[in-house]
C-alpha cells in the first residue's frame, strides 16, 4: 500500500476521484478507517457544489492546490470533510460520507459518546465528529502529514446512487459505498 498524494486528484474526474476512493484508509491524528462512502461535487455547473452559490467556495477551488481538505460546518451543527480535485476535466470536492473505523477506536467512541462501533463513522457530520475534524482543517495539505493522508487500499464492489441529504441535482448518481458494507450511512 501506498500513500496518495495531490498527484491522484490531478489526474481524474472529481466523480472518478470519488470512486476511486472507496477502500482507501484515511488516517488522521492516530485514528485510521477506510472509506465507505463518498459524493463528488463539480466546481462548475453543479447546483448542489459551494461553488455554485458560495464565492469564499469558488476561491478557495482557485487558489488552493488539488488535494487540500476543504472542511465547512453544515447548518451550524456538523463538520464535514472534503478533498478538493483539480483534474482534467474541471475542479470539484470529494465529500467523505461515511467511514470503517479499523484504529483509534476508544477515542473515536469518547468523541461520540458511543459504544456501537458501527455508529461512529456512519454519516459525513459522525465521522468529523469521531475524528476530531473541526474547521481547524479547513485549508490544509493533510496528504502527507506525519499523522495524517490517505493509503490505497482495497475495495469489494462499488455501488453507484444519486446523492443525499441535498435539495438541486439530485438526479445525479455521484454518490458511491461499498456494497453491503454496515459503516455506511443509512
Amino acid at each position: 500500500m501506498e500513500r496518495l498524494t495531490a498527484e491522484f486528484f490531478e489526474r481524474s474526474s472529481v466523480v472518478d476521484c470519488a470512486r476511486g476512493l472507496i477502500g482507501a484508509k484515511f488516517l488522521w491524528h492516530g485514528c485510521e478507517a477506510r472509506i465507505v462512502e463518498t459524493e463528488a461535487y463539480a466546481a462548475e455547473g453543479d447546483e448542489a457544489c459551494h461553488t455554485f452559490f458560495r464565492p469564499g467556495a469558488r476561491a478557495f477551488v482557485a487558489s488552493h492546490p488539488a488535494g487540500t481538505a476543504y472542511v465547512y460546518l453544515n447548518y451550524g451543527v456538523h463538520w464535514l470533510f472534503n478533498v478538493l480535485v483539480h483534474g482534467p476535466h474541471g475542479s470539484g470536492f470529494v465529500l467523505f460520507r461515511a467511514l470503517e473505523p479499523l484504529a483509534g477506536i476508544e477515542r473515536m467512541m469518547e468523541r461520540r459518546g458511543r459504544s456501537m462501533v458501527r455508529e461512529l463513522c456512519s454519516g459525513p457530520g459522525k465521522l468529523t465528529r469521531a475524528l476530531g475534524i473541526d474547521g481547524a482543517a479547513h485549508g490544509c495539505e493533510f496528504l502527507n502529514g506525519e499523522s495524517t493522508g490517505i493509503v490505497t487500499g482495497a475495495s469489494k464492489a462499488v455501488t453507484s446512487s444519486f446523492r443525499i441529504g441535498i435539495s438541486r441535482a439530485q438526479d445525479l448518481p455521484w454518490r458511491f459505498h461499498e456494497e453491503a458494507n454496515i459503516h455506511v450511512s443509512r
